[in-house]
């Protein structure tokens, strides 16, 4: 890292950096509270990132096993991707196990890959036992990544208000991750590197500076402002549970 580097990354602020963090720890918070011995599925697991943590489950992992790491190339993609250990490869909306068959199913950033999250949801009423705990996490807006299989930008509260009780769920918790000033913050994180994706150029120091100085408003503005998550966030956790039949 060059000295130019080193003093845009100090003068950065952490605004628009906690999306993932806060994502992963409601995540592990909700599976701690998941009795032991209960019998989870991890519909679209990926490459099982939270299988760690449910060590205290009978863990079950299911994707479409499709991707490669590099897709058709357009947009974000990982490079790598290994799917070689799950359990149960199939259609999300199709997974061959019995009715009322888990006691719980987590489904992680996985929704805006899936051409119809409704039909998922509607897998998952049927897969679950009543009372079962369903834990959802997706984007309210989310860049193209994992192109081809990336089908929709986000999903709002009114997505999961309007189609979870219809498929015979109670929310139980509804949880905004961040807020609009800490998105655009995000974004103006990226210009560096989508820059140089798409061969705009590189960043000079002044128009670090710049940036850094946008972020700082963004980051004054967040601690000030109330309830703009309702306008734009990162994501939205969902803990539901299955009504009795």
């Amino acid at each position: 890292m060059t000295w130019k580097q080193s003093l845009s990354e100090k003068i950065r602020p952490q605004i628009g950096r906690k999306n993932e963090s806060t994502r992963v720890a409601w995540v592990q918070d909700t599976l701690k509270n998941v009795p032991d011995g209960f019998r989870i599925l991890d519909a679209g697991a990926g490459e099982r990132p939270f299988k760690p943590f449910c060590s205290h489950l009978t863990y079950v992992s299911q994707d479409f096993a499709k991707y490669d790491g590099l897709g058709d190339e357009a947009g974000l993609h990982t490079g790598r991707w290994n799917q070689s250990d799950l359990d149960i490869k199939s259609d999300i909306t199709c997974i061959p196990e019995q009715d009322m068959s888990f006691d719980a199913v987590m489904c992680t950033e996985v929704f805006e890959h899936i051409p119809d999250p409704v039909a998922a949801i509607k897998e998952f009423s049927r897969l679950l036992k009543d009372g079962g705990q369903l834990i959802i996490t997706a984007p309210f807006w989310s860049l193209t990544h994992f192109a081809p299989y990336h089908y929709a930008t986000g999903f709002n509260s009114y997505f999961y208000e309007k189609h979870l009780p219809d498929a015979g769920f109670e929310i139980v918790e509804l949880e905004r991750n961040g807020d609009f000033f800490e998105c655009v913050a995000q974004e103006i994180g990226r210009v560096r590197s989508v820059s140089k994706k798409y061969g705009a150029g590189s960043i000079g120091l002044f128009q670090r500076l710049a940036l850094a100085a946008a972020l700082r408003v963004l980051e004054n503005k967040s601690k000030k402002a109330t309830g703009s998550e309702e306008l734009l966030c990162f994501g939205i956790h969902v803990l539901a549970r299955r009504r009795s039949r």
